[in-house]
This record gives C-alpha cells, sequence and structure tokens, in this order.
C-alpha cells in the first residue's frame, strides 16, 4: 500500500522527464511568440475561404492571375541585374582609382535623385527607341525587357550604395592579410572581404528585393499586362473596383510576407551558419 501510494504521487516515464525538464509549455515565451504571424495565418484563412466561396472574387483572380508571372518574372529578373549593377558600381565606388569613383558616384547620384517612374517612362521611351535607331533595328527590346531595364538601372544604384557600405564595414586589417599573402586585390575582395560583407549587407538586400517587388506594379504605365494592369483592365470592364483592387492588394500583400518571412529565416541561418 505504501509502495502504491509513492507510486502515485511520482511522475513516471516521459511525463516524469517532462516534468523534471519543466515541460515543453515553460519553454513558450509569450513576449517573443510571433503572434503577428498567427494574426497573418488567422485573417489569410479567413479571406481565402471568402474569396474561394465568392463568384465574383473567383471571376477577378481567374482574370489577373496571368498578370502574377508578368510581375514575378520582371521582379526577378530586374533584381538579378540589379545586383550585378550595384556589385559592380559599389567595387567603383570602393575603389582608389578616382576615374572609377568619379563615374560611379555620378550614376550613384543621378539615378537616387529620379523617381522610379520617371527611370521606367525613359527606359520604355527614350533609352529603348535611341538603341533600335543606333542599331539600325538590330536590338529592339520588348515591353516587358524595357520594364526590367528601367528596374535594374533604378535598383542599381540603391544596390551599390548597400554594397558599399557593407565592404566598408569590414576591417581594413582582413585586406591588408589577405594581401600579405600575396593575394591581389580583386582576390582578396573576392575571398575574404566580399563573403563577411555579404553576411552584413543581406538584410537590405532582402529589403530592396521586397521593396523592387512592390514597385514593379509601375511598370504598368509602359501598358505591361502584370497584376495591376491586370485588375486595371478588369475593373474597366466590369466596373467592380472594389473586388479587383481588393484582389490585387491580397496577391501583393501574400507575396511580400511570403518574402519576408523567406528572408529572415535566411537571416536566421546565415547567423546560425556564422557561430
Amino acid at each position: 500500500m505504501e509502495s502504491g501510494t509513492g507510486d502515485l504521487t511520482q511522475p513516471t516515464g516521459g511525463l516524469a522527464e517532462d516534468a523534471s525538464r519543466g515541460g515543453v509549455w515553460t519553454k513558450f515565451d509569450v513576449s517573443t511568440f510571433p503572434w503577428w504571424v498567427l494574426i497573418v495565418v488567422v485573417v489569410g484563412l479567413y479571406v481565402t475561404i471568402g474569396v474561394l466561396t465568392s463568384p465574383q472574387y473567383r471571376d477577378v483572380f481567374q482574370f489577373i492571375i496571368p498578370g502574377l508571372r508578368v510581375t514575378l518574372q520582371a521582379t526577378f529578373t530586374a533584381y538579378g541585374l540589379a545586383l550585378i549593377i550595384g556589385l559592380v558600381a559599389g567595387l567603383m565606388r570602393v575603389s582608389r582609382n578616382p576615374v572609377l569613383y568619379a563615374v560611379s558616384t555620378l550614376y550613384v547620384e543621378i539615378i537616387r535623385g529620379i523617381p522610379m517612374l520617371v527611370i521606367l517612362l525613359y527606359a520604355g521611351f527614350v533609352i529603348s527607341p535611341r538603341l533600335r535607331d543606333s542599331t539600325g533595328g538590330a536590338i529592339t527590346l520588348s515591353d516587358i525587357q524595357e520594364a526590367i531595364l528601367g528596374l535594374a538601372i533604378g535598383y542599381g544604384a540603391y544596390l551599390a550604395e548597400v554594397y558599399r557600405a557593407g565592404i566598408e564595414s569590414i576591417h581594413r586589417g582582413q585586406m591588408e592579410a589577405a594581401r600579405s599573402l600575396g593575394m591581389t586585390y580583386m582576390q582578396a575582395m573576392r575571398y575574404v572581404v566580399l563573403p563577411q560583407a555579404i553576411r552584413v549587407i543581406l538584410p537590405p538586400l532582402g529589403n530592396d528585393f521586397i521593396a523592387m517587388l512592390k514597385d514593379s506594379s509601375l511598370v504598368a504605365v509602359l501598358a505591361i499586362p502584370d497584376l495591376l494592369q491586370m485588375g486595371r483592365l478588369y475593373i474597366s470592364r466590369t466596373f467592380r473596383a472594389f473586388e479587383g483592387y481588393n484582389s490585387v492588394a491580397l496577391l501583393y500583400l501574400a507575396m511580400t510576407l511570403m518574402l519576408s518571412l523567406l528572408v529572415r529565416w535566411i537571416e536566421r541561418r546565415w547567423s546560425i551558419d556564422a557561430r
């Protein structure tokens, strides 16, 4: 009887281990739990159910979904080009060559002082026709290529400053140590400085990517059938502005939230690998 009483008062098996360790619930921290993610998921499910059960919203989504592919194509391609332009301009910005420094600074200062919408109009109605006329029609850009060119030129200037700040955040001794080992300037930059700088500039690079996704809606001024343009076409045909703009906004919001979570996950992985 005494032994039985003792067994009932003592936790057994896995419960005993959980109790001795404090249990999983003791590890739950209310202050650090991502409540905003939970709210977004609940609201997203509510909206999704509402959209799927509404014939008006189903019509809108069926009409504008082709524009989603154009938006993603323009964003990913333009951002890839902007990364290359920004890296080249950023390296020129930290160069001791006065010509390279002057050219890159001129590019950055001019482009950053012009609104993105104006840059896109330049790419579509100035650069592209001049390029076609000067090459005798050998090089003719399509509408989507003009939009990608404009976005890449515009965001290349911002990314150049991101690269410059990241490179300058690395202690000068890293470069000097690499050069003392016999590396050239470019080898030291490639194998020593840039890998460390990328870890520093990863958050702003992710933010710029999300910003470009939203700014890609500006390509609608070039009559490109992106997400916003398809929404405007639907509204002009049906006069259902509420459902049309709601659908466009929801798709942009869903994409930016997913990209934001992806960027946070990449940042966390890189911080863990750096330890």
